[in-house]
């Protein structure tokens, strides 16, 4: 087993990474629990038994029932002879290479997480440690690095090398001064310790580890990397290194901005070596064999690959290619400083009307598109679809001017927005679940900006509702992303309505949890697709590790359905509400419920269509739905919602019963059409008489007694705020004149 080596298995490390990533401990807070805090009593000396270490991972990891197996492959794994001797005679483990060893793995500054580790075995506090204890912190480095599937062979001589250039006068011991800078000039290892690339523009690599599936050849050394090997790339130009490489690369090729007036306004082709990855000439047609040595260039913006030889044909000046659409070159973005005296009287009025916004690097740029260009501001969460979102930053970062790419958890939309306000004819792409585009529709409405722009999804979440209906698909596999560029640039804009929810609590000595949103995009449902919801969701935060794969939470979902098709918790649902469409009651008394939903767009659960599919009458296309116009605010006639059919633009909501949680499976499945119709209109009321489940594009939580009303929300917010691009359609906070 791997743990007889002193390792876990990847699962453990896998599921070990779960809880981590839910988890908002800090190893040092949890460690002045054992120094004076409640856990003292476990501590023998500087080491813990099981039952601490079970604590520390309770504590730590924020989860009262860490698996067993888990805690005891992670303990046994710590019991390594690197440790002191009669710490493994006595069962136990030294809490300091714990500490190191989580520590390495937590978010945080590669600076940070150097002086922690130094200072967890500085137990003297002198500022010195000699070479042993060295030693153990780059053990924990390399397990780190070996769970992490770097290729520890090639990190190992280079941390030595390192110790060598630390210890330069051979006495055998290091202070954290000679530490820190050793660490804060070894780019494998800093990239190990999750170096956060931020954009200087100053010849820096924005590195990441990369395996490769094909033979790749060094940029420096111009040796084979390697088939299956592990190497560095940078994410700006595909400069590719041998780990040890890294330290003597040349400087990145990329400006994201003008730095002198001569640049502004005509881009120039930047060319890098090798990154060839179609092997055939864009100028001459022929082959490139890249599989033989480093040959052929790239240019960083068109994406074009040419032989060397075809460079002298090729021309100064750079279109940016088939993204042309999309690109802010940096021919686009100079410092304010640089624009002329009219551009600056401009620019110091607009800044005028932003007095509340303080002046950063975006606010210090000004630009200036290509004519006939939409510039794309992109918006990535990493944490969304498992890795697919990191993977998907990266790639944008390189498709795009990496000044265009914003990553939601290090600063959020508000940067990016200020970044692009006055920017003509922009677009927005958000990749991400369904709450990852609420937020940004939000951060919209609160950011009051002279046009609102258009939004698409790239749909990264489990349920991706919005994005199923605006024909995006349901979820990002991998494809093409400059082919999903293209098909942005062909997409329409759509108007998509928003709703405004208002939860009035009843005096009541229970407790509801907290209402989630304040501002419906996709639906709210109340009882037993709620329920269901609600089960996945307290699960879900419970065992994270359980819930890391769309097939994983597929088949969750399921079990939740079928225990709630089993016990049916809301039951005659009719009797514990009543329902009140624009301000007249519904009447539910010949029904028996289980759950109603309010839809906005037609799609709910991750595919289901609750409304169903409608027969058009003979006739005009948009039959009834046009002919009832505007004055129609309330439509519960049976036969005449048989033809109406869903729209986001209407104003108006689908309000449909559900019977129980085995319909809601015929409906996902195709078997059954829809669930009961029972109104469309532009306001809707709850009264709730007991506790219940209830949800809010997928957020869920209990509600105690209380009055739920809907109202139309765009008048309330920006009159524009809700447009939408659509694949065929774009999802826009309204483009006027689109």
């Amino acid at each position: 087993m791997a743990k007889e080596r002193g390792q876990i298995s990847p699962n453990d490390f896998a599921q070990l990474q779960k809880y981590m990533e839910y988890s908002t401990q800090k190893v040092s807070d949890v460690l002045k629990l054992f120094e004076d805090g409640e856990m003292a009593e476990y501590l023998q000396g500087d080491a813990i038994g099981y039952k601490g270490f079970q604590q520390f991972l309770k504590v730590y990891l924020e989860a009262d029932n860490v698996p067993n197996h888990l805690s005891l492959a992670l303990f046994e794994s710590f019991k390594t002879g690197h440790c002191l001797e009669d710490t493994v005679k006595n069962d136990l483990v030294c809490l300091s290479d714990v500490s190191c060893y989580f520590s390495l793995l937590e978010g945080g500054r590669p600076e940070d997480k150097l002086e922690f580790t130094f200072k967890l075995y500085d137990t003297d506090r002198n500022g010195i440690l000699d070479s042993s204890e060295v030693d153990r912190i780059i053990i924990q480095m390399m397990r780190v690095a070996e769970y992490l599937d770097w290729d520890v062979s090639e990190l190992r001589p280079i941390l030595q090398e390192m110790m060598k250039e630390i210890d330069y006068d051979g006495s055998g011991s290091v202070s954290l001064a000679e530490w820190l800078r050793a660490g804060a000039t070894t780019v494998p290892l800093l990239v190990l310790l999750g170096l956060e690339m931020t954009l200087k523009d100053n010849g820096q690599h924005m590195w990441r580890p990369k395996r490769f599936p094909r033979p790749v050849y060094c940029n420096l050394c111009e040796s084979s990397i390697g088939l299956g090997k592990q190497g560095l790339s940078c994410n700006l130009c595909k400069y590719v290194v041998h780990d040890q490489c890294a330290m003597k690369a040349l400087p990145c090729e990329v400006s994201t901005y003008a730095k002198s007036r001569k640049d502004i306004g005509v881009q120039s082709h930047v060319w890098v070596r090798g990154g060839c990855e179609s092997g055939r000439c864009d100028r001459c047609q022929k082959k490139i064999r890249i599989y033989h040595s480093l040959v052929g260039l790239h240019c960083v913006w068109c994406h074009l690959e040419i032989h060397d030889d075809c460079l002298q044909t090729m021309g100064h000046e750079c279109d940016c290619g088939l993204l042309r659409d999309h690109i802010l070159p940096p021919s686009s973005i100079y410092p304010s400083v640089l624009a002329s005296g009219q551009e600056r009287k401009i620019n110091k009025a607009s800044q005028k009307t932003t007095d509340d916004l303080s002046l950063s690097t975006f606010e210090a740029l000004r630009i200036d598109p290509v004519s006939n260009t939409h510039p794309l501001l992109v918006f990535v969460n990493p944490k969304s679809g498992g890795k697919q979102g990191e993977r998907v930053l990266w790639k944008f970062q390189y498709l795009l001017n990496p000044r265009q790419v914003f990553n939601l958890l290090k600063d959020g939309p508000e940067p990016g927005l200020r970044f692009f306000r006055d920017v003509p004819g922009y677009r927005i792409l958000v990749c991400g679940g369904d709450g990852t585009v609420g937020w940004i529709l939000e951060t919209i409405d609160k950011a009051n900006l002279p046009v609102v722009p258009p939004v698409a999804v790239l749909p990264l979440g489990t349920g991706n509702d919005l994005a199923r209906c605006l024909r995006w698909g349901g979820g990002y596999e991998g494809q093409n992303l400059g082919k999903i560029l293209k098909d942005l640039e062909m997409s329409k804009v759509v108007h998509m309505d928003r709703w405004s929810v208002e939860v009035i609590p009843q005096q009541t000595e229970e407790k509801s949890d907290p209402v989630p949103f304040q501002i419906i995009n996709n639906y709210f449902s109340i009882g037993v697709d709620a329920s269901i919801a609600h089960r996945f969701h307290i699960m879900r935060e419970k065992y994270p590790e359980k819930f890391n794969s769309r097939m994983k939470n597929k088949l969750w979902y399921f079990e939740f359905a079928t225990s709630e098709s089993i016990f049916s918790t809301c039951k005659r649902l009719e009797e514990s509400l009543t329902v009140e469409i624009c301000g007249k009651p519904l009447d539910l008394s010949n029904l028996s419920l289980e759950g109603i939903a309010v839809l906005n767009i037609p799609s709910m659960h991750g595919g289901s269509n609750l409304w169903g599919d409608t027969k058009k009458p003979h006739g005009d296309i948009h039959g009834i739905n046009q002919a009832l116009g505007a004055a129609a605010k309330v439509i519960t006639d049976p036969d005449i919602l048989k033809t109406c059919v869903p729209d986001l633009s209407d104003k108006r909501l689908e309000v449909v019963g559900l019977e129980g949680a085995i319909e809601m499976g015929q409906i996902y499945t195709k078997l059954k059409n829809a669930g009961h119709r029972l109104a469309k209109c532009s306001e809707i009321t709850f009264h709730t008489t007991k506790t219940l489940p209830m949800q809010i594009d997928g957020e869920p939580w209990m509600q105690t007694p209380c009055t739920v009303s809907i109202t139309y929300a765009c008048s309330e917010l920006n009159p524009q705020a809700s447009w939408i691009l659509n694949l065929h359609s774009i999802a826009s906070l309204p483009f006027p004149n689109v």
